[in-house]
């Protein structure tokens, strides 16, 4: 099991990452730099475009999976980190019935000191009609529940959702951004299958590792050890069919599977050609092996015929 502290530097490094690329004008999110703190570090030309693929096409299936269900539905971000996914629908006014966060304590409890630091970020949130319930670690509020629970106690994440008011008849997307890759297999498999079984109608999003049973991989798994994390999900990350597997053996109906390289190609050309001039980069061929190694999985339970299987990224 990775340890907790070791996960949490990733999703520090990560929101640092996304804050650096949303400076350099990668893509436009204004309450990025309310909930991170701004990093002294540069980053490489090929980690931001990375994190512009990465934010556009986990966008792209979560806007899709809004409009299909006409916004009647639930969101669940598992491992949300510092997303502002929630802040950024409203502007759209593509917001589904609820939006809920879930991570670490020490994340949660970070996060609510953010918003609670930023009007704009709380007011948000507040509905005339509802008080917002504040903990030091959690927000409920109408539409928005921000969470602690350690996702590898499946009893912690089913008593978080009951206390958020999730209504399991309702189509629900889960969304994921390397976060099952710490945790163990079994775990995984027991998460994955609850869900199958909870929620008739479902959705399931996962950004991760691809293609780690090569040397590059081996490298990012001895790097990521050095800094006591662990990735001992890593199983499922061995190619695009174990990705999709993961989920057809425990009830999914379907799952597909892309990798970020061939996803980049797929996103639209002049706001990629626009991304590509904003900085120099001297060599492609360190972003095609970054973008080789990761990868979107998307799954979903449809009986209903909403058309979740015909959504894709492109």
């Amino acid at each position: 099991m990775a340890s907790d502290d070791g996960v949490i530097l990733t999703n520090d490094d990560a929101a640092q990452c996304k804050r650096f690329a949303v400076e350099k004008k990668y893509w436009n999110d204004p309450y990025i730099s309310l909930l991170t703190s701004r990093s002294s570090a540069k980053h490489a030309p090929e980690i931001s475009r990375g994190y512009y693929a990465r934010v556009t096409a986990m966008r792209t299936l979560l806007h899709k999976f809004l409009m299909l269900t006409d916004r009647n539905c639930q969101v669940v971000n598992l491992g949300a980190g510092s997303d502002t996914n929630y802040w950024l629908l409203k502007e759209l006014d593509l917001f589904p019935k609820s939006f809920i966060e879930m991570d670490f304590k020490s994340v949660t409890a970070r996060k609510v000191a953010q918003i609670k630091r930023h009007e704009v970020l709380l007011q948000t949130i507040a509905s005339e009609d509802e008080d917002i319930r504040l903990s030091k670690s959690e927000i409920h509020g109408s539409d928005y529940h921000l969470v602690d629970a350690d996702l590898s106690i499946l009893s912690q994440v089913e008593k978080k959702l009951h206390e958020s008011g999730i209504d399991k008849n309702l189509p629900t997307l889960f969304m994921a951004e390397c976060v099952l890759v710490y945790i163990d297999n079994l775990k995984t498999k027991e998460l994955l299958k609850w869900i199958a079984d909870q929620f008739p109608v479902a959705m399931f999003i996962n950004y991760e590792q691809v293609n780690m049973a090569d040397r590059f991989g081996d490298i990012m798994i001895e790097n990521l050890k050095s800094r006591d994390c662990f990735l001992a999900g890593v199983e499922h990350c061995k190619s695009l069919e174990t990705q999709k597997q993961r989920f057809l053996d425990v009830g999914w109906e379907g799952a597909d599977a892309m990798e970020m390289l061939q996803i980049y190609k797929c996103l639209p050309q002049v706001d990629v050609h626009r991304i590509e001039r904003l900085e120099f980069m001297d060599e492609k061929e360190l972003l095609e092996q970054l973008l080789s190694h990761y990868c979107l999985a998307w799954a979903w339970k449809d009986p209903n015929n909403l058309g979740l299987a015909a959504l894709d990224v492109t």
